[in-house]
């Protein structure tokens, strides 16, 4: 089950606790059930898949093409969809619904989302450019980011020049977050530290790619308990 993911909100920020003392600064996810709307076989596209469906729409929202599309599948309307990669697509069937019980056993997550978008942006906060000299004959371009071109050979300023422009808007993965906990009742899930977006933004959440070893802060509080536990040997 951990080939698929889920998408969910950023409902925003809070603390966690520890026995310890220790104070960990959370980021709460509420997390939508998803439901499979189809199964896609090698034999159709070349690929196994799953297409999962997130969310609730009024179907006067729907394009014509997409009522008939969940019409056909028997389904409600879904507000999105969203196709995951698998290696065996037996064990899913259309009309199966998956929500956090599929990160039961998993500690570490992937999370893809969009960054909160700045607008028109600098070169110095956008690219983090130390500007020109505040003395010394410069003057009113004091956080300019200097030259962008050459002479009169090749006469143009090459293309990816980090110039002023567009900063923030853009989708970003952030990898190997820790899940702090998750309320399955409530569907919502707890992960260590910042993500990218802003409040309310939409985030989509799947097991780590990368084979992580290192031990997670409850067993790491663990350890320290056991630690307090085992009494010192008396020196001899």
């Amino acid at each position: 089950m951990s080939e698929i993911g889920l998408i969910g909100k950023k409902i925003g920020m809070t603390r966690e606790f520890y026995k310890t003392g220790q104070s960990i600064p959370v980021t709460v996810l509420k997390i939508e059930k998803g439901r499979v709307i189809n199964v896609i076989d090698s034999n159709d596209r070349g690929y196994k898949a799953i297409q999962l469906g997130f969310g609730k729409i009024k179907n006067s929202k729907l394009s014509k093409a997409m009522k008939g599309y969940f019409s056909k599948k028997n389904t409600e309307p879904k507000k999105k969809l969203k196709e995951f990669r698998v290696k065996d697509t037996e064990i899913y069937k259309a009309g199966n619904e998956f929500g956090l019980e599929i990160f039961k056993d998993i500690k570490f997550v992937d999370i893809k989302s969009k960054t909160i978008g700045k607008g028109f942006a600098g070169g110095m906060k956008r690219h983090n450019f130390s500007g020109l000299r505040a003395t010394h004959g410069v003057s009113v371009s004091h956080r300019s980011h200097g030259s962008t071109g050459q002479r009169q050979d090749p006469g143009k300023v090459f293309k990816g020049k980090k110039m002023a422009g567009h900063m923030g808007d853009k989708i970003r993965t952030i990898q190997n977050i820790e899940i702090i906990k998750s309320d399955i009742e409530n569907e919502l899930l707890f992960i260590k530290g910042s993500i990218p977006g802003a409040k309310n933004s939409e985030v989509l959440v799947k097991k780590s790619v990368k084979n992580i070893n290192k031990l997670t802060t409850k067993e790491k509080v663990e350890v320290l308990e056991k630690l307090k536990k085992t009494p010192d040997k008396k020196k001899k």
